[in-house]
């Protein structure tokens, strides 16, 4: 699926959170690792080279350091990025609350709006390096939604890629208006979520599990993924705002920063 992973960094601690796991799932999917140190106009280029290839060396990755053009940081990412196909770009973000543009930062999601593919999303952590296992079960929330489906064809792919199983997971807001489209209950949520969960596993072939969830998405999404140990999010931006808007850019926000894990996302 990828052939190289690009991991923007940008000289802080937070942005090379991203680095060692994703050496690691280089070296598990035999992909190459590319890290990219974008620099402005007038920046010490030659300090930047000289950062960049210091922090590739231990991981075997390329370095590369490039000037950004008069669009900006995320177009040097974007440009690089589709420079060669194939590429995967994982990146923290650097919001720390508040609204989708801060929890994301404002060039990581100018990189997810003009991208056009999906990438990978870390939210920093303040008091330590990430470490996270080996992925095995990539999470795909879904709400029913057209929105929310967009991303199935390519979650399927990432976990093949990642030797991982797919879980689709609905989640039940008792406190939400239900809208005449939307099956309500236990019985009729099982339903829809075991049956979209056989129809991926039938028509991508990947392994598959399922699972329904209770409460507020933005609790229960992140709750129950922090619990599971070995896995990442895959989910859109935007969906449906009634029950179950597990999709809605607030939600990914949320999750984003309470679960922990990184979100293979995309904007529909």
């Amino acid at each position: 699926m990828y052939t190289r992973i690009l991991v923007p960094v940008d000289g802080s601690t937070f942005s090379e959170q991203l680095v060692t796991p994703a050496a690691g799932i280089a070296r598990t999917t035999g992909s190459k690792l590319a890290l990219l140190r974008v620099v402005e106009r007038g920046d010490d280029r030659a300090a930047a080279t000289g950062y960049v290839k210091k922090l590739a060396a231990p991981v075997d990755a390329t370095a590369l350091c490039l000037e950004a053009p008069d669009e900006g940081v995320a177009a040097a990412i974007r440009h690089e990025a589709k420079r060669v196909p194939g590429t995967l770009v994982a990146m923290c973000s650097q919001g720390r609350s508040g609204a989708l543009q801060v929890i994301f930062g404002s060039v990581a999601l100018q990189v997810l709006r003009s991208l056009g593919e999906p990438l990978v999303v870390f939210h920093p952590q303040m008091d330590s390096l990430l470490a996270f296992p080996t992925i095995r079960q990539v999470v795909l929330p879904l709400d029913g939604s057209e929105v929310s489906e967009t991303i199935v064809p390519q979650a399927a792919a990432l976990a093949k890629w990642l030797g991982a199983k797919v879980v689709v997971v609905s989640v039940i807001d008792p406190g939400a208006r239900t809208g005449l489209d939307v099956p309500a209950g236990d019985v009729q949520e099982s339903s829809y979520v075991r049956s979209r969960a056989r129809e991926i596993a039938d028509r991508h072939g990947v392994e598959i599990g399922w699972e329904v969830l209770h409460g507020d998405a933005k609790e229960a999404l992140p709750h129950y993924v922090r619990g599971l140990g070995d896995a990442m999010l895959a989910m859109t931006t935007h969906g449906r705002t009634g029950l179950r808007s597990v999709m809605a850019g607030s939600v990914t926000a949320q999750c984003l920063r309470d679960a922990g894990v990184p979100i293979f996302t995309r904007v529909p």
